[in-house]
């Protein structure tokens, strides 16, 4: 990301003040979400504020277009059929400038002075610029330019509405002050109510934490300054949020693993559809003498590209399988791996082989899959504020859910493109089915039910309750995931989980887990990961026997989803045992339960996995 400073030719080369990797834009520091620099705190600007060169870097996937395209659709929010999903824009190190990149929105606009003797609170229009810092010149005998930083907090709505406190406003709504003079007092825990604001004009004082009661919430006033000055109506209240918060932003992203399959003809007509738009079957057979639309549709007859231009004017979805079950079916249907085999070229975006049995696997893992090529295509399609989205188990969102709005006018989707491997377990699915069966494991499900039940009613889901099956897959698969780190010296962050879930009655129920690691920029990986998967039987048995004792137990086992805390969508989880780096889960480390998986202090009789296995 570029920052807005211009440097001549004839000067040294000066880097930005900082520096985002692509694939950091389209989630942790997408649009809307607030980054600190060097010297300033700012807000990451829409999409009408990318600098792409021409078309940008263009990404096809039509598979995920599956996913976006009807939440768009819903929303009233454009989306280019031709060109839906590009990369974000470079920018340029040597010579930074508003040109390229992505332009950023100085925030908050209020700035605290860092003599402890002062400590004013004052509005960015008051100081001094001086080598590109804030500087206040503070009252007194010894009066000089002193730094400035951003004030820690401001406001903020679940619908992702954002906006400065008017720090002012707040503090005499009641008993007006001609002059204010702010001060802002930090007590030495942090706490909210160790912090006040104090006016040494009027003597008025009040503590931070009145903001955080119910009754003495605004109402939200709609701002989205990472689209400019737009605004829209919201009834929401507004929170105190600390910017540098893990709740201040949370990036909605789908994606999809590039799978061969054949293209079928609704898609050959979508890749034409400025041409093929306006057919009819009087102007078909002369659109389809145009060489792109020749190429496109190939052999099809005029009828059935009449149909398929119905259907998609229509908007009528395309029968094809749900993208993680066409995904699943794919990994399946992979032969045994044969001694010496490799994939031929680099051209091959997906590779996975089926291998033999590795040793001292347990018994309801059914087989292993390696795939040594795996791409993955990544979108941002919205994001989210004090509260992250849940998905269904196919990866899509409820259509009914407000997101933020990334961009006003472009009408394309920001995304990211890994090349990877990855190792996919296939649980049993008659041994996973008896287990949901078993009445100790029904009743550990009704209580995670009533648990999730509250959760729904304070979050506002639609989205059904996704079963225990979830929970066992999910915690299992960050069982691993630590094991597998800590054995090989992997970054926690590096592994990423990608479950594949659905109910035994489902047409095609699903019970595996795709562990992937991957880079953008790369043609792949070195192959660490499949060769780890030829070991998991030990990685599996280390795991089993770390997990049975977590170091926060009996607390931790003893964890009731019911309890009186927030975690309505954990059993037997904390950071010592389950929780793993947030880029590493698909579903914000919720939905988890140890017990499901081992042997867990007063859950002994609900475990997947209860005895050890050689």
């Amino acid at each position: 990301m570029a920052n807005s400073r211009k440097w001549a030719k004839d000067r040294p080369t000066k880097p930005p003040d900082g520096r985002i990797r692509q694939s950091q834009v389209v989630s942790t520091f997408g649009p809307g979400s607030m980054l600190d620099l060097l010297d300033d705190a700012v807000l990451v600007g829409g999409l009408d504020f990318w600098r792409l060169k021409g078309r940008g870097d263009v990404v096809n996937e039509p598979r995920l277009l599956e996913i976006v395209e009807p939440l768009y659709l819903r929303n009233k929010w454009p989306l280019s059929k031709e060109a839906p999903f590009r990369k974000p824009p470079a920018g340029d190190e040597r010579e930074p400038s508003e040109n390229c990149g992505i332009q950023v929105y100085e925030f908050p606009r209020w700035f605290v002075c860092q003599n402890p003797r002062c400590r004013a609170l004052v509005r960015a229009s008051s100081l001094e610029r001086v080598n590109q810092e804030y500087r206040h010149r503070c009252s007194g005998v010894e009066a000089r330019p002193e730094r400035c930083v951003p004030v820690r907090f401001v406001a903020a709505c679940r619908r992702g509405h954002l906006a400065d406190i008017d720090w002012s406003w707040w503090m005499h709504e009641k008993t007006p002050c001609d002059a204010p003079q702010l001060r802002l007092e930090e007590g030495v825990t942090g706490d909210f109510s160790d912090i006040e604001v104090a006016c040494t004009t009027c003597n008025r004082r009040r503590r931070l934490i009145e903001m955080t009661q119910e009754e003495r919430q605004d109402r939200c006033g709609g701002e989205r300054p990472w689209l400019g000055l737009e605004r829209e109506p919201c009834e929401e209240r507004q929170r105190l949020l600390v910017r540098t918060a893990s709740n201040g932003y949370f990036a909605q992203t789908t994606s999809a693993i590039t799978i061969p399959e054949p293209e079928s003809l609704r898609r050959k007509v979508q890749a034409a559809w400025n041409v093929l738009q306006a057919a009819t079957a009087e102007t078909l057979p002369a659109f389809r003498t145009i060489p792109n639309v020749q190429e496109a549709l190939g052999n099809a007859s005029n009828e059935e590209v009449l149909a398929a231009i119905t259907a998609e004017r229509g908007r009528k979805p395309e029968a094809v399988p749900e993208i993680r079950t066409a995904e699943w079916l794919q990994f399946l249907s992979q032969p045994v791996e044969k001694p010496g085999e490799m994939p031929k070229d680099r051209s091959e975006l997906f590779w996975a082989r089926r291998i033999a049995r590795p040793p001292a696997l347990p018994p309801p893992i059914q087989h292993v899959v390696l795939a040594r090529r795996l791409r993955e295509v990544q979108a941002q399609v919205g994001f989210t504020r004090l509260e992250p989205l849940s998905k269904d188990l196919q990866g899509r969102y409820d259509l009914e859910v407000e997101l933020a709005r990334m961009s006003l006018n472009r009408d394309w989707v920001p995304v990211t493109e890994m090349q990877g491997e990855g190792v996919l377990l296939v649980l049993d699915e008659e041994q996973v089915h008896a287990w949901e069966q078993s009445p100790p494991v029904l009743r550990r499900a009704e209580v995670l039910y009533k648990a999730w039940e509250r959760w729904k009613k304070h979050s506002k889901s639609k989205l059904p309750f996704p079963g225990v099956r979830l929970y066992l897959l999910h915690s299992l698969a960050h069982l691993l995931m630590t094991e597998v780190a800590l054995e090989c010296g992997y970054p926690a962050s590096s592994i990423r989980e990608r479950l594949y879930c659905a109910p035994h009655d489902e047409a095609v129920p699903m019970a595996g887990i795709l562990l992937m690691t991957g880079t953008t920029g790369a043609e792949g990986t070195l192959g660490g990961l499949v060769e780890e998967g030829r070991r998991l039987g030990r990685h599996l048995g280390r795991a089993w026997e770390d997990a049975r004792l977590c170091s926060n137990d009996p607390v931790c086992a003893h964890h009731e989803p019911m309890g009186r805390d927030d975690r309505n969508l954990e059993g037997a989880a904390c950071h010592s045992c389950l929780f793993v780096p947030e880029c590493s889960c698909e579903r914000f480390n919720q939905y988890l339960d140890r017990a499901l998986v081992v042997p867990t202090l007063g859950h002994e009789d609900v475990a997947f996995l209860k005895t050890p296995w050689t």
